[in-house]
This record gives structure tokens, C-alpha cells and sequence, in this order.
């Protein structure tokens, strides 16, 4: 039985928000107010709960399709990115359209479209029915396998087994991953890598960090909606790298009294699409139970920042141009 007496929480570095969430969220946000209300989002802008409810609260309006959005209005596309089809069908409604896909998976979309354009199968290692996997899977449909599990991998057929190459979707276990990609080149030893790791580097970081924190916790809590995938993998993570029981949270009222029995260490993080501010209120709720020691448990330090989409950066521009006009 561990020692109850110190309570402490062990908080995890990185965490949160990511440089294509954080350019996500801004872009929603400047859209608004360079244009007013409303302005339309497909899919959710990112997985975050608070997230898109502080945005509807403020005029967003998010769709599952570009047909549910008003001809001519404009509408944003969320971090995951999306395929060619959903461009097309955004022009054909004249919409004025707001691509706020992440960087990395833009870079993930144009290897898929090398790679097809060179017709070699691509095995993309993701989570069926996710959207960033439909936009990536969009980019080349005929050259495109998806690969769900390790599990998936003995059942796959290929027309060239001796030309493959692997993709995966950005929010991933790594290990989970790096498994499914072993599995793969014992079943097909020509298969080829991409370029670079497509793992986020955010996830990535997320998931050594609570590797760090997870042998000394008895309970870690991850902060992050159900359908983040990044999120979830946190949970899993904590699990195999030695925490005694993880919970998947929304918001600090989630927490529950009885996960405490018997603990001492309480690791906190939060996914790569969650907002400081529910972080902070977990920490607080942990503090009022006892847990005030807060150690920050620090594995990287993040600083990738990137530009605006092009559509609000040439928005911004043309309003600093009618100011400078009426001055």
C-alpha cells in the first residue's frame, strides 16, 4: 500500500495544445471577427468538447458535410484535413472556403499523392472512419489500404507486394505503430518508409512524457475528449508504462471520489487539442483533495510554431489595407 500521507501531483510537460491546434482554434477565431457571425466549420474544428462549444458560443457553426453549408458562405476546414472530393463539392456551392488543416498532415496528404502518382500501394496505418485518415485515404482512394491494428496486418492482400510503402495518421501510439510497421515488413519485406516519422511530434511528446511520470503514479489522469485520439492513446500509454489506473476526462467535474482510494502520486496531462484553462481546473479539483504538491514533469520544450491559413493571413492584409485607406 502506498504512502497516503504525501499527496502529490505529478503534471506532465508537454501537454496540450499543439502548434496545428493552436492554428486551428486562431483561425476560427479571426474568421469571426474579421467577418462576423456566422461562420460555418466542417467537422469539428478540433476534438475538444470546450473547445467547440466556446466556439459555438461565439458564432461557429459546425456541420458534418459542405452541403449543410449556405451557398456562397464561408466555411472552415477543420485541423484533420480533407480529401479532394470535399474541396470539389465546397467549389461547386461557391463557398469561401478556410483550409485550417494541420501543416503535418498536409505533408502526409502530398506523400500520398508521390507515392500513388509513383502507383505503389500504400498501407495507411490508422483509425478507419477518423476523419484525417478519410482526408488522407481521399488523396489516392484506388492506390489506398487501411491498416487499423497489428491485428489487421495477416489478412492484407496487395497487387505488388514488392511495391509498398507505409503512411500513418499523426495522433497514433507511437509503439502501437512502430508494431503494426514490424508486422508489416515480415509480411511484405520490400516495404518502403516515408520520408519522416508522420507521428505529430506533439504526440509523440505527450506520450514520453507520461512514460516518464506513469511508474510512479497510482492514477493518471488524462484530460481530453472521447473521440481524441491522441487522447486515448494517453490512457493506453499510462497503462503500459506502469500507472496502477488512468481515466479519460472531459472537465474536472468528471472526477470521481473512489479513484482516490489508496493513492498517493496523481499524473495529469492533457491531449494535444485541450485548452490550458481545463488543465488548470483539474489541478485545482486534485489540490482540494488533498493533493496541493504540484512537480512538473518536463521531457521536451516546444516552440514549432506555424503561420496562419493563407485565406486569414490575405484577410488580415486587406483590413490593415482599408485602415491605412480611412487613416
Amino acid at each position: 500500500m502506498p504512502d497516503t500521507t504525501t499527496k502529490r501531483v505529478l503534471l506532465a510537460a508537454p501537454r496540450g495544445y499543439c502548434a496545428g491546434v493552436d492554428r486551428a482554434v486562431i483561425a476560427v477565431e479571426k474568421a469571426l471577427e474579421l467577418h462576423g457571425a456566422p461562420i460555418y466549420v466542417r467537422k469539428e474544428i478540433v476534438h475538444n468538447k470546450y473547445v467547440v462549444e466556446t466556439l459555438s458560443e461565439r458564432g461557429a457553426i459546425f456541420v458534418d458535410e459542405t452541403d449543410q453549408v449556405p451557398e456562397g458562405a464561408r466555411v472552415v476546414f477543420s485541423a484533420h484535413g480533407v480529401s479532394p472530393a470535399v474541396r470539389d463539392a465546397a467549389e461547386q456551392r461557391n463557398l469561401l472556403t478556410i483550409d485550417a488543416t494541420c501543416p503535418l498532415v498536409t505533408k502526409v496528404h502530398k506523400e500520398a499523392i508521390r507515392f500513388a502518382r509513383d502507383e505503389r500501394t500504400i498501407l495507411l496505418i490508422g483509425h478507419a472512419g477518423h476523419e484525417e485518415v478519410e482526408g488522407t485515404a481521399g488523396e489516392a482512394p484506388e492506390h489506398t489500404i487501411i491498416v487499423n491494428s497489428p491485428e489487421d496486418v495477416d489478412g492484407l492482400e496487395v497487387p505488388d507486394p514488392e511495391n509498398v510503402v507505409w503512411l500513418s495518421q499523426t495522433t497514433l501510439s507511437v509503439d502501437e505503430t512502430m508494431e503494426t510497421v514490424r508486422r508489416l515488413r515480415e509480411r511484405f519485406p520490400a516495404l518502403q518508409d516515408p520520408p519522416s516519422d508522420d507521428i505529430c511530434y506533439a504526440t509523440q511528446n505527450r506520450q514520453v512524457a507520461v512514460k516518464k511520470l506513469a511508474p510512479e503514479c497510482d492514477l493518471v489522469i488524462v484530460v481530453g475528449s472521447a473521440n481524441s485520439s491522441n487522447s486515448v492513446r494517453l490512457v493506453e500509454v499510462a497503462l503500459q508504462s506502469g500507472a496502477r489506473t488512468s481515466h479519460r476526462i472531459d472537465r474536472a467535474t468528471e472526477i470521481r471520489d473512489e479513484w482516490f482510494d489508496g493513492v498517493a502520486t496523481v499524473g495529469v496531462t492533457s491531449g494535444a487539442s485541450v485548452p490550458e484553462i481545463l488543465v488548470r481546473d483539474v489541478v485545482e479539483a486534485l489540490a482540494a483533495r488533498g493533493f496541493a504538491t504540484v512537480e512538473e514533469v518536463r521531457t521536451a520544450t516546444e516552440d514549432l510554431m506555424f503561420s496562419l491559413p493563407r485565406e486569414i493571413r490575405a484577410d488580415l492584409k486587406a483590413k490593415e489595407a482599408e485602415r491605412a485607406t480611412r487613416a
